[in-house]
C-alpha cells in the first residue's frame, strides 16, 4: 500500500472522478488522490488504459474504477454520472481534465474540427460539472477542478476555437462558482507548456526551454501540487479561482 497523509491534504475517504485519466496530467492527478487515501474513477477514451491506471489504484490500497467516456458528448457524459455514483454513490472531487487542441491555421478550421474541439474544452465540461455540481450540492458538497489552458489568457495563433473554448471554460468555472456555492467550491487550473504526449511533436529547443519566468517547460507530475490544494480541505475558503500553473508566463 502506498499512501502519503497529511491533515491539510489528506484525501482519505473522497472519491474523485478525473477525466483524460488515463495519461498525462491527468495520469498524475489519479496517482496523487489515491496516494492521500482517495477512490478515484479514471475515465478517458480509451478503456484498457484506464484499466491499467485504475489497478494502480487498487495497487496503492484504494478503490479504482475504470470508465470509457466521450467527453465532449452529453449522452456519454450522463452515463459516466451515472455509473459513478452507482459505483461510489457520491462524488466529492472532480476534475475537468480532458481536452485537445489541435494546431490549425484559422482560416483552415473545419466546421467539425470546431465543433470537435469547443464540444471538448467546453461542452462537455459544462455537462459534466453542472449535473456533478447539483449533486454535491444536494449532498455534502465537493469540490470541481476545471483543467484550463494559457491559451485562454494570452493569444496563439493557430489554436483559436481551443483557446476560445478555453476561455469560455474559464467563464464557466466563475459562474459555476457563484451558482453552486456555499457547498461546491469550483476553481481552474491554467497549464503552461507541459511535457506530456503533445509535447512529443514540439521541436527539441521547445522541449527544453520555454518564454516563462522559470525559462522551461513542466513535466506533468508538476500539476499535482495545485491540483492536490484545490481537491482537499487545504483550499477550504478557495473558490471562483484560476491558478496559472504556467512557470511565470507573460500573460495579458
Amino acid at each position: 500500500m502506498s499512501q502519503t497523509t497529511d491533515s491539510l491534504f489528506d484525501l482519505t475517504g473522497k472519491v474523485a472522478l478525473v477525466t483524460g485519466g488515463s495519461r498525462g496530467m491527468g495520469y498524475q492527478m489519479v496517482r496523487a488522490f489515491a496516494e492521500r487515501g482517495a477512490d478515484v474513477i479514471v475515465a478517458s477514451r480509451k478503456l484498457d488504459r484506464c484499466e491499467e491506471v485504475a489497478a494502480e489504484v487498487t495497487a496503492m490500497g484504494r478503490k479504482g474504477l475504470a470508465v470509457s467516456v466521450h467527453a465532449g458528448q452529453w449522452e456519454s457524459i450522463d452515463s459516466l454520472i451515472e455509473t459513478a455514483y452507482g459505483w461510489a454513490g457520491r462524488l466529492d472531487i472532480l476534475v475537468n481534465n480532458a481536452g485537445m487542441g489541435p494546431a490549425v491555421p484559422s482560416h483552415d478550421v473545419s466546421e467539425k474540427l470546431f465543433d470537435s474541439v469547443v464540444n471538448l474544452n467546453f461542452k462537455g465540461p459544462f455537462r459534466l460539472a453542472s449535473q456533478v455540481a447539483k449533486r454535491m450540492y444536494d449532498g455534502e458538497g465537493g469540490s470541481i477542478i476545471n483543467i484550463s489552458s494559457s491559451g485562454s489568457l494570452q493569444p496563439l495563433p493557430g489554436v483559436v476555437p481551443y483557446g476560445s473554448a478555453k476561455a469560455a471554460l474559464n467563464a464557466m468555472t466563475r459562474s459555476l462558482a457563484a451558482e453552486y456555492g456555499p457547498k461546491v467550491r469550483v476553481n481552474a487550473i491554467s497549464p503552461g507548456p507541459f511535457l506530456t504526449d503533445i509535447a512529443d511533436s514540439w521541436p527539441e529547443e521547445a522541449r527544453t526551454t520555454a518564454p516563462n519566468a522559470l525559462g522551461r517547460p513542466a513535466a506533468p507530475n508538476e500539476i499535482v501540487g495545485a491540483a492536490v490544494f484545490l481537491a482537499s480541505n487545504a483550499s477550504s475558503f478557495v473558490t471562483d479561482a484560476l491558478v496559472r500553473v504556467d512557470g511565470g508566463l507573460s500573460v495579458s
